[in-house]
């Protein structure tokens, strides 16, 4: 974090500052071999003849990979046990340290093309900024991955926090950015969109975006759009996405060759789990050709099913939009004889069990009752009766059967051949229209960081990256540990059990069904976190019994 006062000539900051804090001088080779040892008694004289920074009263936090360090040009700080693994053809660059800190670092231009100039950022100079007192982020700034730790664990997990360098990698004049938008409609497209090409022009002085129309294949098939802050200036306040979007289409060498032709150096790629799949092939082809351009992702999907991050935008939209559909269904369930209301929700990949039974006695009992049910599931059991085969769509998502259609039949089924009661099932399926309303006010503000977080990045370097929340804090995401799984509905943990518990349903759940799903879920951490503590053994006994 750095400190943006200003100084006068000759200042004196406190113990906390000076841990965290140094000057921005002018480079001068001779006047340091090896950075100063800091401390609180230490007296600042603000050099008045600075010139490489143009700032000579401010002080900046130090960015020792060169440019405005005092301590010279592309010197990097030493790292313990860093090093790159090949796995499934995509690099990984893991920094290991003391006490099981681990870094899964993102890619950055200095690890395949060498000698690279830096500049000053732009942001030092920009009104805005420069009466901030901490906007330039350390290098050495991490993001714990989990929070919660044992007394005498290892540290754990890290990724590299987002936010600006004090240097950055290129030049306003030479940027020439590209953003595209894959995959389905999602709250808060356009928000995404706007902030960019924003944030590009407004923090560090880019005149030339363009966005990509209809997707991947817009590359190479398609018109482009320029995109200047006049264009994008309302489109927050509308859904889906102005420059359109499209399943597939991806061609990697088509799309390289593309980027390169039309001397694109920055390519911003919002989608969910499949397009950073695709994001991240594409930046590996970049790599291997050895090009400058800087290749960032920005998570989308409803469903909120992409890893490590805390969630994806557009989410909590999605949650309010189908609140409506749910209270909508609550009142034509309240307002007739054994009224049932059956929701359909989007969320490709969580569990069904048997309800009939369920379903009569709670009619018995209350007199009503509403069943939100997710499009994923229950797949198999409609595979079995419709006897259909598994089918994808051009983004390799397996296409789905309507679930809640199916369950409405089945429910109007159970009760008219046992002629036991009348009931009167209303089917409601929102999901087309949760996902093409505007964003709220909520996840406006997260695109907006997600936005701004992506482009301090590109500038910076870095690269092969997805922006993302993880423990509230903006960090940088390799792309493999995006795409490696799905987060999934888990029902065997909490948030499962307080749902369970506040709407006072049974689980539906057998021994068997518990037993495999903590195989599923288990992990090397927990692994770990059992062998520690020996009652967490019988967790799965215990629940087990409970059921």
């Amino acid at each position: 974090m750095a400190l943006a006062a200003s100084l006068s000539s000759v200042s004196l900051l406190s113990p906390f500052q000076w841990s965290t804090f140094t000057p921005c001088l002018p480079h001068r080779a001779s006047t340091h071999k090896s950075p100063p040892r800091i401390t609180s008694t230490m007296v600042v004289i603000a050099a008045s003849d600075t010139t490489t920074c143009r700032h000579e009263r401010r002080v900046f936090a130090p960015q020792y990979r060169g440019g405005c360090s005092p301590f010279g040009q592309g010197k990097k700080p030493a790292k313990i046990g860093a090093y790159v693994s090949k796995m499934g053809g995509s690099s990984k660059k893991i920094v290991t340290g003391d006490a099981g800190y681990v870094l899964e670092d993102v890619p950055h231009f200095t690890d395949y093309i060498p000698d690279l100039p830096t500049h000053c950022n732009p942001l030092q100079d920009h009104p805005a900024y420069c009466v901030v007192k901490q906007y330039f982020v350390h290098d050495e700034d991490t993001v714990t991955e989990k929070v919660i730790a044992h007394k005498n664990g290892p540290r754990g997990l890290h990724f590299r926090r987002a936010g600006p360098r004090q240097k950055v990698y290129f030049e306003p004049d030479e940027v020439h950015a590209c953003i595209v938008t894959c995959g389905g409609l999602c709250p808060g497209l356009n928000t995404v969109i706007r902030e960019i090409v924003c944030g590009l022009y407004h923090m560090y002085g880019v005149k030339r975006v363009l966005g990509i129309d209809g997707g991947y294949k817009g590359f190479y098939s398609r018109n482009t759009i320029p995109l200047t802050p006049k264009v994008v200036n309302d489109i927050h306040k509308r859904g889906g996405t102005i420059l359109g979007t499209s399943r597939g289409g991806h061609d990697t060498s088509k799309i390289v060759d593309s980027i390169h032709d039309r001397g694109i150096n920055q390519v911003y790629i919002i989608g969910g789990d499949g397009t950073q799949k695709g994001a991240s092939v594409i930046f590996e082809e970049i790599k291997r050709r050895g090009l400058k351009v800087a290749v960032a992702g920005i998570p989308k999907t409803i469903d909120n099913d992409i890893p490590v991050i805390d969630r994806s935008f557009g989410f909590d939209t999605a949650v309010e939009e189908a609140q409506r559909a749910i209270n909508a269904a609550h009142v034509e369930a309240e307002s007739g004889e054994n009224g049932i209301g059956l929701v359909k929700v989007m969320g490709r990949y969580s569990g069904a069990g048997g309800l009939f039974e369920y379903v009569e006695r709670r009619l018995k009992e209350n007199g009503h009752m509403v069943i939100v049910i997710a499009e994923g599931a229950g797949q198999e059991l409609l595979s079995e009766s419709m006897h259909s085969a598994d089918k994808k769509d051009a983004s390799g998502n397996k296409l789905l059967l309507d679930v809640g259609l199916w369950l409405s039949q089945k429910i109007k089924g159970h009760f008219t051949k046992k002629n036991k009661m009348i009931i009167n099932l209303k089917y409601i399926d929102p999901t087309y229209m949760i996902r093409a309303v505007p964003s709220n006010a909520s996840d406006n503000v997260y695109c907006t960081l997600l936005a701004q977080s992506a482009v301090h990045g590109a500038m910076a370097g870095y690269t092969g990256f997805t922006s993302g929340l993880v423990n509230g804090r903006h960090s940088y995401i390799p792309f493999y540990r995006i795409t490696e799984k799905q987060n999934k509905v888990v029902i065997t943990d909490r948030m499962w059990a307080r749902l369970l518990s506040s709407t006072n349903q049974p689980s539906f759940l057998t021994a068997k069904d518990v037993i495999e799903d903590k195989r599923e879920d288990e992990s090397p951490t927990q692994l770990l976190d059992n062998q520690s503590n020996p009652d967490m053994s019988n967790l799965v006994k215990k629940e087990i019994y409970c059921n």
